[in-house]
């Protein structure tokens, strides 16, 4: 009897719409924390981060251009000659702004020197240190349900890449920027994902349901 190995599962991809309401959600509270997260989630989200590329970003390698912010990774997964990593992350609307975000948390927080991304405690305390990459994942999760996301377990801080890669390419970003904006080595890695943001679109039945209806009517 053959058994048939079960399918790996996804991380479900956070959609910019869903990422606006997070922000929208986070911006209604006056809280340190909410500061912290709505850039945190904003960068991760356009620059295609990994997890522990995001924590740890440092404010040494941030430069501000008149364009936008330009974010300096020292070392990557992907980065085989130890040249760095460069993401630009460019300035936008109203609704998501992860450079103004950005610019929001350094000023409160005070932070001008090492880790951009740090714990925060119950008296509002901002640490030395890091967070933790698996501190992305919760962080997500619970932004989410707060802003009353009905999939939250379908989520992880993989969701994040997923969603900038949907979204930029229904947005009409070339397969070559979002492999950059990603940092992906394998061109079948993006495919995979644009495949899925085409599912609906790029579907055979849909000419079929389309000549039954008309037939119909």
């Amino acid at each position: 009897m053959r058994v048939h190995a079960k399918p790996k599962k996804k991380a479900r991809a956070l959609l910019i719409e869903d990422l606006e309401r997070i922000v929208r959600y986070l911006s209604s509270q006056p809280d340190i924390k909410a500061i912290r997260n709505s850039a945190l989630l904003q960068i991760a989200f356009f620059g295609g981060f990994r997890r522990s590329e995001l924590v740890s970003l440092q404010c040494e390698y941030v430069k501000w251009e008149s364009e936008g912010v330009s974010l300096l990774l020292p070392r990557s997964k992907t980065d085989q000659a130890g040249e760095g990593v460069l993401k630009a992350i460019p300035y936008g609307d109203d609704s998501c702004c992860p450079a103004t975000a950005l610019q929001r948390w350094l000023k409160v927080s005070g932070i001008d020197t090492g880790a951009i991304f740090r714990r925060i405690d119950q008296w509002k305390r901002i640490g030395e240190q890091a967070l933790h990459p698996n501190s992305v994942n919760k962080i997500l999760a619970e932004c989410a349900a707060a802003a009353g996301l009905d999939y939250v377990p379908e989520f992880s801080s993989h969701s994040l890449r997923r969603g900038m890669a949907t979204s930029a390419y229904r947005a009409g970003a070339s397969f070559r920027d979002i492999k950059r904006q990603g940092g992906w080595r394998f061109d079948g890695t993006v495919q995979g994902y644009i495949e899925d943001a085409d599912q609906f679109k790029e579907n055979a039945m849909q000419s079929l349901l389309r000549t039954k209806n008309k037939s119909a009517q």
